[in-house]
């Protein structure tokens, strides 16, 4: 086929491919057909870089799910599903001929439980789709040699399991390295990204694209362009995978070569590492320390420490820590007429915060609304939380839902014009017309 303009297709043999993409796309959505016969789409066409059409419509299918805002394009998803054929095939035409460069990410500031701020990124809905294509690519590649320790953003593991494990470890450890790296995402140096990339995955394409998502620059809030020449943006799709991969060479392998025999999780970031007594503890900390410095990252000075959570030790250390939004610390368990103490998981300080700062915006207080309209409006979000905080156990947030009656209390009060007692008394007959009205009444009732 005759192409011009650099190797593009020209106008007419472009339209002509549109065609035979959106009627290839129809006929697979709805008949699963891969044949080429009759004109259809060939799903399997590659160019000067092997991607496929079908790479790219999976690719669609996986980010649409997810949604998400804009870039800086504005362009939306219901623009992009009532032009999909004729904007992912344009997609595909630049993947496949190395055409494709990525527009600047949009940046978001994001408040921290902490009080600082968070800045993402957001890549374009096409920027993200041409992300998640290298991304099946070449997840499918490093997977199998990641760290059975780490545990973010990878397929069939969660933050359970990795909270679970940190609990389990604790049992056989009794102090624990908490790290924290300073402004991780945003100080991963590109050349060793690259050099990490390339090692595991020698596919050329992937490597040219993922350092054009590197360089693609930001677009700061008050509409300033900004060169990108230190880490990867944070709300990107492949982003986890590319920190997932540079950790796995600075710490992950590192740890399994070096100090074998120190179990720890990992979930991107945030790391906890399990030492038997103190003096190991000191040790291996300093360990990571250089290895973080040797690959241009900073552990945060006050947020990385020692915890104690049952050894003997010289110097006075924390008794707990926060992982993943719950913290774990030394809790007396009755055991066969015995008490002990073992490392137990509860809801975090800044989590139960977080919690009834969400609470206080629900204004719940001000919905001039009957109370199951109320309940239909709040059951998702709070299935939600017990769904994530529940998994361990209960007990731990009886004040987080007691908080939350007291604020349906404040309804019933303002709603029903009553008095104190007088509104507890309304509120436990809803409970036993319908104690399942609100979930978390089935572990706080009014």
């Amino acid at each position: 086929m005759r192409r011009s303009n650099g190797g593009r297709l020209n106008h007419s043999s472009e339209e002509a491919y549109e065609n035979k993409w959106s009627e290839g796309l129809s006929l697979f959505s709805y008949q699963n057909q891969f044949t080429t016969s009759n004109g259809m789409t060939d799903y399997f066409e590659t160019k000067s870089q092997p991607i496929t059409k079908l790479m790219v419509w999976q690719a669609y299918k996986k980010v649409r799910a997810n949604q998400g805002s804009a870039g800086i394009d504005g362009m939306t998803w219901e623009y992009v599903d009532k032009n999909a054929y004729r904007l992912l095939y344009k997609l595909w035409n630049r993947l496949s001929s190395g055409s494709y460069f990525p527009a600047p990410v949009r940046q978001v500031a994001i408040a921290k439980k902490d009080g600082g701020i968070r800045s993402l990124g957001i890549p374009t809905v096409m920027d993200r789709i041409a992300q998640q294509v290298v991304k099946q690519h070449l997840e499918m590649q490093v997977e199998p040699v990641f760290h059975e320790g780490s545990y973010g953003y990878r397929p069939n593991r969660s933050c359970h399991d990795a909270v679970a494990k940190a609990n389990s470890n604790c049992f056989n450890h009794d102090f624990v390295i908490d790290i924290d790296i300073q402004g991780f995402f945003d100080t991963i140096n590109h050349e060793l990204l690259m050099n990490a990339v390339a090692h595991y995955c020698k596919d050329k394409w992937v490597q040219l694209y993922v350092e054009r998502w590197l360089k693609a620059g930001i677009i700061e809030q008050d509409g300033k362009a900004t060169r990108t020449v230190l880490g990867t943006p944070q709300g990107g799709v492949i982003s986890p995978l590319l920190a997932n991969i540079f950790l796995h060479v600075v710490f992950d392998g590192w740890m399994a070569k070096e100090h074998p025999e120190k179990p720890f999780e990992r979930y991107a970031d945030d790391i906890v590492v399990h030492c038997k007594t103190e003096k190991q503890a000191i040790y291996v900390l300093n360990k990571i320390k250089q290895r973080m410095q040797e690959c241009k990252l900073r552990l945060h000075p006050t947020k990385t420490k020692i915890v104690n959570l049952r050894g003997y030790s010289e110097k006075k250390y924390p008794k707990s820590f926060d992982f993943l939004g719950f913290t774990i610390r030394p809790n007396c368990v009755k055991f066969k007429e015995k008490v002990l103490i073992v490392p137990s998981i509860f809801i975090s300080t800044k989590s139960r915060t977080s919690l009834l700062e969400k609470f206080k915006d629900w204004n719940i207080h001000k919905r001039r609304k009957p109370l199951a309209v109320i309940a239909q409006y709040l059951t998702p979000q709070i299935r939600g939380i017990m769904n994530y905080f529940h998994k361990f156990s209960s007990g731990h947030m009886n004040y987080v839902w007691k908080q939350l009656n007291a604020r349906l209390l404040k309804w019933v009060k303002w709603e029903k014009g009553l008095g104190v007692r007088a509104a507890i008394k309304w509120l436990q007959i809803q409970y036993k017309l319908n104690p399942h009205l609100f979930p978390h009444w089935q572990v706080a009732h009014p």
